[in-house]
């Protein structure tokens, strides 16, 4: 600010010398006052959110590191649209899904892969590979030839950039339900290299001019910042190391034995020791760096040692390292720092004038080893300032402390089961509805459903699954069964993946306990584990909803599906489905790119009036036969006493057939022209179609 000031001044007064002697002085009072400018070294904070920002610096990575990418392109949300029709008296709903494509920087130098990836602290994709959210993934290893991504070709064109080397990954259509329906924030697990990469190594990639070595081995480093001289640094303080120029030394290699002359003459007073003040020494070391034991996050370690002073020396390294090795690292921090105390000057002869800074000495007759600092030659003299190189210290173990990982749970493969019943409700359908149950190995959540009424060649979103669903075959039937009766002594036997539970008289009234079995609806009044996944049920009521004409028509192997409020997904199918087969996808995360598909028939079952019941017969005096039966109705199944069931249909109608012949009629009988053994049939027409027929056999 003074610059700018005085420089103004300067101009106004003197002209053009005038505003350059001012800049001068204003310069001179913004470095007395502000100090000199300070280099940034790469910063360690908390894991960071990929960020968008145009100029954003990209990290060079190194060994094994969690990282926070940028965000360098990205599609507008992808907007899906999926809608319902509403059964008899409710409105038909719509639900939207957005999905992205983007791709992600991850390091200004090649790497070898990507292990997990995190979204909004959840893990995205698992150690095993796996996505627990569906998207497709594609990772560029930041080579100088690698091509231009598809996704992103297609969207920009011929101008698109292939990023060589930047190794980056790509999300295309990944769905965003999880995340509030936006880019969710993403850290990525990278492995640059096949092991721990030495101070050394990360020093010549940032600057090949660097040569030496500095043995410390780190799991990973990030190296970023306001200059490659500020990284140096850092790796050089975490390393122990000094520099000799471009030279890089940890002591590593043999001292040069020296002899002190002012000693060897006699006159220790020449040269000697110096002992700075103990409170000049840092107290507290604390080195703060990533830990991989906690998924990468945030670590600090401590180390104190005796004596005087408050000082305290930190190191932020952006390293990923064990807690162990942080503590070890603080501990010589302390103990060089300790060190330095010490200075000493030693007098050579002129046949040590190739020593300089940054070399290391023994000292002939004593113990220990020392690192020259300074260094200088008078009157063929060589004068070197001397401290001492102190010794690695022993490996030192440290706890982590408490941290709960991301759950890692492997998404399997979707189990579909589609079928048409009687509506489950007493809901009146204007059109066919499909149910769709589904479950998946562990780890697995949902799947997104489409359905096709031309065989694949085009698709209809459905939404998406419900509850996981409780599945499973059947081991063994129950003999016999009757829709009129509840039978306490029969029993089947199930094979399921979950548990099954008892129900009451009340429960069962209310829809408890009902089961698909086949194609045939029955509830069950107690569950006993039989163990293996088995499991014995008893209590049956069969045949429910008009489904008797099921009962004893099923196998060994057959499905076994318990139909809980939550855990079956409906679609409503247009009219047009009557009669034809019905494709279901579903798509979830452990499904691969295919999905799961299965089909079913579509022959009416959920809007065709049941079959009626109750038929009879006695001979007129003019030789027919007067025939009734009893209607049933899809829109109620209580049988409350004293009132009729209601119609159900937009009208009432019936179709006899006698040898061959059709009759309708709009009353629940009719006089025929039969003759003893023909056999009746009898359906009610529904609004879209015909029950079940009822056979009755003349006498």
């Amino acid at each position: 600010m003074a610059t700018l000031v005085l420089g103004a001044v300067g101009s106004a007064i003197g002209g053009p010398i005038g505003g350059a002697l001012g800049a001068m002085l204003g310069n001179a009072v913004d470095r007395a006052v502000l100090g000199p400018a300070r280099r940034q070294g790469p910063r360690l904070t908390e894991l960071q959110v990929q960020t968008s920002s145009y100029g954003t610096q990209l990290p060079r990575l190194f060994g094994t590191m969690r990282v926070g990418g940028t965000v360098i392109w990205s599609t507008d949300l992808i907007e899906t649209r999926e809608g319902s029709r509403g059964g008899k008296g409710r409105p038909a709903t719509e639900t939207y899904s957005y999905a992205a494509s983007f791709a992600v920087a991850l390091s200004a130098r090649p790497i070898r892969g990507v292990r997990r990836i995190w979204a909004d602290g959840r893990l995205l994709r698992g150690a095993g590979g796996d996505f627990k959210t569906a998207t497709g993934f594609r990772l560029y290893l930041g080579g100088e030839d690698q091509p231009v991504d598809p996704a992103i070709a297609a969207a920009e064109g011929a101008a698109a950039p292939a990023h060589r080397g930047i190794a980056y990954a790509v999300f295309e259509d990944m769905a965003l339900g999880d995340y509030g329906n936006r880019i969710p924030q993403l850290t990525f697990e990278v492995e640059a290299d096949d092991g721990p990469v030495s101070v050394g190594a990360i020093a010549r990639a940032l600057a090949p001019e660097v040569t030496g070595a500095a043995a410390l081995p780190l799991g990973g480093f990030a190296g970023s910042g306001g200059s490659v001289r500020a990284v140096l640094e850092v790796l050089t303080q975490a390393g122990g190391g000094w520099w000799a120029g471009l030279d890089l030394r940890d002591g590593a290699g043999a001292p040069v034995t020296v002899t002190d002359a002012s000693v060897r003459a006699g006159n220790r007073a020449a040269g000697g020791r110096r002992l700075a003040a103990d409170d000049s020494v840092p107290v507290r070391a604390v080195v703060a760096h990533h830990d991989p034991a906690r998924d990468y996050q945030l670590g600090v370690q401590h180390a104190r040692r005796p004596g005087s002073g408050v000082r305290e020396v930190r190191l932020d390294l952006p390293a990923a390292i064990p807690a162990g090795e942080a503590k070890t690292l603080a501990n010589a921090l302390l103990a060089r720092a300790e060190g330095a105390r010490m200075r000493r000057t030693v007098t050579l002869d002129a046949d040590h004038m190739g020593i300089g800074p940054g070399d290391t000495v023994r000292i002939a007759g004593e113990d220990g080893v020392w690192r020259v600092t300074e260094a200088a030659v008078e009157a063929m003299v060589v004068r070197l300032e001397l401290v001492p190189l102190v010794p690695a210290g022993v490996a030192l173990s440290a706890a982590s402390g408490r941290h709960v990982g991301a759950a890692d749970r492997v998404a399997g493969a979707t189990r579909l089961a589609v079928f048409e019943t009687p509506a489950l409700d007493d809901a009146v359908l204007a059109a066919p509805r499909l149910t769709v149950a589904a479950a998946g190995g562990a780890g697995w959540r949902s799947a997104s459903l489409h359905y096709s009424l031309d065989e694949g060649a085009s698709w209809v979103a459905a939404g998406v699954t419900a509850a996981p669903a409780v599945m499973g075959t059947i081991v063994a039937l129950a003999p016999g069964g009757s829709a009129a009766l509840v039978d306490d002594r029969a029993a089947l036997v199930v094979h399921v993946e979950g548990r099954l539970h008892d129900a009451d008289d009340a429960a069962l009234d209310g829809g408890a306990n009902l089961a698909l079995l086949g194609d045939e609806l029955i509830q069950f009044a107690r569950g006993t584990a039989a163990g293996g996944g088995r499991w014995r049920l008893e209590g049956l009521r069969r045949g429910l909803r008009g489904t008797e004409a099921a009962i004893g028509l099923q196998r060994p192997g057959d499905r076994f599906i318990l139909l809980e409020a939550g855990a079956a997904r409906t679609i409503d199918l247009p009219v047009a489905a009557l009669g034809r087969r019905v494709d279901v996808m579903a798509h979830g995360v452990g499904d691969g790119i295919e999905g799961v598909t299965a089909s079913v028939l579509i022959t009416g079952a959920s809007v065709r009036p049941p079959m009626p019941v109750g038929a009879r017969q006695h001979r007129l005096a003019d030789g027919r036969v007067a025939i009734a039966w009893t209607r049933r109705s899809r829109a109620g199944w209580r049988w409350l006493d004293g009132v009729d069931v209601p119609l159900g249909e937009e009208r009432e109608a019936y179709r006899v057939s006698v040898n061959g012949t059709e009759v309708d009629t709009a009353e629940p009988r009719l006089d025929v022209d039969a003759s003893p053994g023909t056999v009746v049939t009898i359906r009610q027409r529904g609004t879209l179609a015909e029950s079940p027929p009822l056979m009755l056999t003349i006498t």
